[in-house]
């Protein structure tokens, strides 16, 4: 929002006629005259220009944020470093301003942008396409499960309890009016109990779906899972963390079907919980039945590059009722940043990031439990961990918060049978000297 709106009243009318309307109050004769506000506003006076400035920083100070505060909390949202080129690219205003790029040939720039994010996906992931982004990863989550139905045939899908609840949640609410059924199968030590799935697993199923590394931080055996599950004819389908893929196996390379995840680690801030970006990619049988947007590479009639939006027939504003998802859209200038991010440190700079990562999140363990704590689990983890705290997590982390560090995850409200599970993430960003000094906080509130 510009801090200067320079709209006079002259400008007010000619829009008010241009609408055909006397005053403003006419866009509102639809709303019932019974539940609108009458009389004034309960709110102070108006402020001149300094003061409102002043007065909102004072509202905002009461934030506390990751400038003030080292952060432990994950969960999906993660305090990783941003680059300083990515605000500088994405904040020119081809790239700003830019909308999902209807008019191909004037929209050039945007989709070269979108077919290099696309080409780094599937790097990644290790599959043959990626869309030009989801909404955010639980709704990439929940639109794989339509595709895996859709190409199989079958309308239920078994879900790992270990995927983050909110993604779990999202998938609920996405299947509930589809006719697609949800079961869910547990966890032992962490990761997929392979038993409970492997007696779940009929020809009924599409796809088993589940998260590497869960929820818990765990690394799965995606290898193992994909081998039960193609076994009765169903799809494999992984949610995955970006960074992690710097240094493990793409799922695309042990049997996965199809990819997802949240994107918000490449180059976006948490800012308080978004917006971000998901991704969704899959193999090449699945091209025609992926959700949203995908840019591909062509040439024009004299033969120079050029790139076009393609495979839009699949989509509600081409086929309506006929579409294969309700998603038409992108979060282009999100995935931009993530563009930017995965070009600017290249595959080792990805590589050490999540070296980084992995060895801090071990060291922050081994610290813990020295100082009194439980592993929760024995598998191996990448950069979050769970582990058991000897007093309430509520308590520790009002505790820290106080000493100017975010805490960890309170699991108990979506695994009591953990017991006081303590999630903890560790990004690059996290300094020995804070790591040693939130254990031995966290040590001393917990005797």
């Amino acid at each position: 929002m510009w801090n200067y709106i320079p709209h006079t009243p002259e400008d007010k009318q000619k829009m008010l006629e241009a609408l055909g309307i006397k005053s403003v109050d006419e866009l509102f004769e639809d709303i019932p005259k019974e539940v609108r506000m009458k009389g004034i506003y309960d709110i102070p006076g108006p402020m001149s220009e300094d003061e409102l400035v002043k007065h909102m920083e004072g509202l905002a100070g009461k934030n506390l944020n990751l400038d003030s505060c080292a952060c432990f909390l994950g969960a999906g949202v993660y305090d990783h470093f941003v680059p300083s080129v990515v605000d500088a690219v994405v904040s020119r205003g081809e790239f700003y301003t830019a909308y999902t790029p209807y008019q191909p040939e004037i929209s050039q720039g945007t989709l070269q942008a979108i077919f290099e994010y696309q080409s780094m996906i599937c790097e990644l992931t290790g599959m043959y396409v990626t869309n030009a982004s989801m909404y955010d990863g639980a709704s990439a989550f929940a639109e794989s499960a339509f595709m895996a139905c859709t190409a199989t045939k079958r309308e239920k899908v078994l879900c790992s309890k270990a995927v983050n609840p909110e993604y779990r949640a999202v998938l609920r609410t996405y299947t509930r009016f589809r006719g697609v059924q949800v079961e869910e199968f547990g966890y032992e030590d962490g990761q997929v109990d392979i038993k409970d799935l492997e007696g779940k697993l009929g020809d009924e199923i599409a796809a088993v779906m589940i998260q590497s590394p869960n929820f818990f931080g765990v690394i799965e055996d995606i290898a193992r899972i994909a081998e039960a599950a193609h076994s009765k004819g169903a799809m494999m389908i992984v949610s995955a963390d970006p960074i992690s893929l710097a240094m493990l196996e793409a799922p695309g390379h042990l049997g996965a079907d199809i990819v997802t995840g949240e994107g918000q680690a490449l180059g976006n801030q948490p800012s308080f919980g978004g917006p971000h970006f998901g991704f969704l990619a899959a193999t090449e049988k699945l091209l025609r039945r992926m959700p949203g947007r995908i840019v591909g590479q062509t040439v024009d009639t004299q033969g120079r590059r050029g790139f076009v939006l393609t495979l839009q027939a699949r989509e509600q504003h081409i086929r309506r009722e006929k579409a294969t998802s309700n998603i038409c859209t992108n979060q282009s200038l999100c995935a931009l940043m993530g563009a930017v991010y995965m070009v600017a440190m290249g595959k080792e700079g990805l590589k050490e990031v999540a070296s980084l990562c992995y060895n801090k999140a071990h060291y922050t363990m081994e610290g813990l439990v020295k100082r009194g704590f439980k592993r929760a689990f024995s598998a191996p983890f990448f950069k979050e961990f769970v582990v058991l705290s000897p007093k309430p997590v509520k308590e520790l982390n009002d505790a820290l918060l106080k000493q100017g560090f975010i805490g960890g995850y309170d699991l108990s409200c979506h695994y009591p049978e953990i017991g006081q599970g303590w999630l903890i993430a560790v990004t690059e960003r996290r300094t020995k000297e804070e790591i040693d000094r939130f254990v031995d906080i966290a040590g001393g509130e917990a005797l």
